[in-house]
């Protein structure tokens, strides 16, 4: 990052929105369109955030709100405020050593970083950057060798939690990203040295731009194109809910099934005996013509019992998102997205300064609506048109 980047922005960034207009025209074409694109003709990841605009707020007033205290626990670890960073794969490429870069941002704002298995930085470069734990994404690999090595890598950095996802059995028709990404070699680097300060901060300073978490037996592999599709050929397309057994034989710690959208699912996670689960359509990318995310929550807050934890991610851009998640029975939200957008356009700085937007958006909804706590944050706020 240069002097320039860190202290000088161009135009005011105060919101999410002015990260990602930046960020647009920082990254070359082909990563924009992997971050920002979906599958077929996109209509889940539009309905993820457009139904965010369908919920209404009920308004109380003269109330107490001198005091708020954001603060959450989720699977025994004190959040600062209920947000985790989504795992990302390649988020390296978005900046140098990028998923150092916003597990240090997270560590500093005490929420939890999950570190993708196809991200760029090792389980160890992240976990000897930082001294907070992170949770790690996981994929279930075809060769349970590949899988139990990297479940021992991760309870070795000392992961606390698991992120099991299980909603990408192959990868989908993402018809904006291959247009991209199908372009003559020659133009593709022709354009993405015509982003300098991108093609300086990673493409010559961010490498090795490889995956990091690759199984020590894989076989050789020169380039980053080549691992990811090794690593999208080796994931498991058989994986059932018989196998969650196995998985919880060879975890120690906590489990969040990533990747739930039908209460049915939900009651089979808590039944099998994961901790929680991850409200998630994959941000649409890979699958179109699901439920948006937020539609699907408040169905599967119902019909769970107890303690069971319900995170949820996909189209959170703002507090006010965060708000009508809580309240509509989430635990704790997840940005993907956003904290890219922080990223690419700041580095560590550019994530630190998402996340203390998100938190103070917060603040300003629950001052508004009355709220001092957040388990107060209940459904009798909300109206769903």
């Amino acid at each position: 990052m240069t002097f320039f980047d860190r202290y000088i922005p161009r135009f005011p960034m105060i919101a999410i929105s002015d990260y990602r207009r930046k960020a647009i025209k920082r990254l070359p074409k082909q990563l924009v369109d992997f971050l920002e694109g979906g599958a077929f003709d996109e209509v889940t990841i539009r309905k993820n955030s457009e139904d965010f605009q369908k919920i209404q707020l009920k308004r109380k007033v003269l109330k107490d709100v001198s005091n708020i205290d954001m603060s959450t626990e989720i699977l025994g670890q004190k959040l600062s405020f209920p947000l985790a960073l989504s795992p990302i794969g390649f988020a390296g490429a978005y900046a140098r050593r990028g998923e150092v870069q916003a597990a240090i941002a997270a560590a500093k704002a005490e929420i939890p970083f999950s570190l993708s298995t196809v991200g760029i930085c090792s389980i160890e470069e992240i976990a000897q950057s930082s001294s907070t734990p992170f949770w790690f994404q996981f994929y279930m690999f075809k060769d349970r060798h590949y899988s139990l090595e990297l479940l021992k890598r991760a309870q070795d950095a000392r992961c606390p939690v698991l992120l099991l996802t299980v909603d990408l059995p192959i990868a989908g028709a993402r018809y904006r990203y291959h247009r991209s990404k199908n372009s003559p070699k020659a133009i593709t680097y022709l354009k993405e040295m015509m982003h300098l300060k991108w093609w300086i901060d990673v493409y010559l300073c961010g490498r090795p731009l490889t995956i990091g978490n690759l199984p020590t037996d894989a076989p050789a592999m020169s380039d980053l194109p080549s691992m990811r599709k090794w690593m999208g050929s080796q994931i498991s397309q058989n994986l059932t809910w018989n196998d969650f057994e196995w998985i919880r034989a060879n975890w120690k710690g906590k489990i969040l099934i990533k990747g739930i959208l039908e209460s049915e699912d939900a009651l089979m996670a808590q039944k099998v005996g994961a901790d929680g689960i991850i409200v998630s359509n994959h941000g649409g990318r890979h699958i179109d013509g699901t439920s948006s995310t937020i539609e699907a929550l408040p169905k599967i807050r119902d019909v769970l019992s107890g303690d069971f934890k319900i995170l949820i991610d996909g189209g959170i851009t703002s507090g006010l998102d965060i708000f009508k998640a809580l309240a509509l029975g989430a635990d704790a939200c997840m940005i993907g997205k956003p904290w890219i957008y922080g990223l690419a356009t700041r580095g560590e700085v550019g994530v630190s300064e998402i996340l203390t937007i998100l938190r103070n958006e917060l603040k300003i909804v629950m001052t508004h609506f009355g709220i001092s706590t957040i388990p107060e944050i209940n459904r009798s706020l909300v109206q769903i048109h």
